[in-house]
């Protein structure tokens, strides 16, 4: 089991330093909000998809370390993703600490960090938040729009 200064490191407290995207959008195509009962932690989003590319993101992060770490990663790279990339670093951030599978690999390979958090179960849900609150606004955003949707994923 790695021990918390493993977990808690300059890394980690660099990157909760320096959040992205921490202004709303004005427009947003979708706002959701993710609340950790355990924690605490809460993450507001606003998204804008085009044709199936995140084209505005913004974020109101009120969590702990690990939360605001994982939301520094998404909001660093999370412009100009594709809807099936958000979604992969999700199911990849899932198996990583539910299932010990790999690391995120390609455009949010840089969640790694958050590895040695496999093995705090009570800390999954904060590290988590942020994808849960991006898989709801990209289906929200799909639903409005299933002729979009169908030609984005065909594309």
């Amino acid at each position: 089991m790695a021990d918390l200064d493993a977990i808690y490191n300059s890394k980690l407290l660099e990157l909760a330093a320096h959040i992205p995207h921490c202004e709303r959008l004005s427009n947003p195509d979708a706002t959701v909000t993710a609340h950790s009962k355990l924690c605490g932690s809460t993450v507001m989003i606003d998204l804008n998809l085009e044709d199936g590319v995140v084209t505005g993101f913004g974020q109101s992060v009120k969590a702990c370390l690990l939360g605001q770490a994982t939301c520094s990663v998404v909001g660093s790279h999370i412009v100009g993703a594709r809807v099936d990339e958000v979604r992969q670093a999700g199911a990849e951030m899932r198996r990583m600490l539910k299932e010990n599978g790999a690391t995120p690999t390609g455009r949010f390979a840089d969640l790694a960090v958050l590895e040695p958090v496999r093995h705090y179960k009570a800390r999954h849900g904060s590290v988590l938040l942020i994808f849960d609150a991006l898989e709801r606004a990209i289906a929200e955003i799909e639903s409005k729009q299933p002729g979009e949707q169908a030609s984005a994923e065909s594309a």
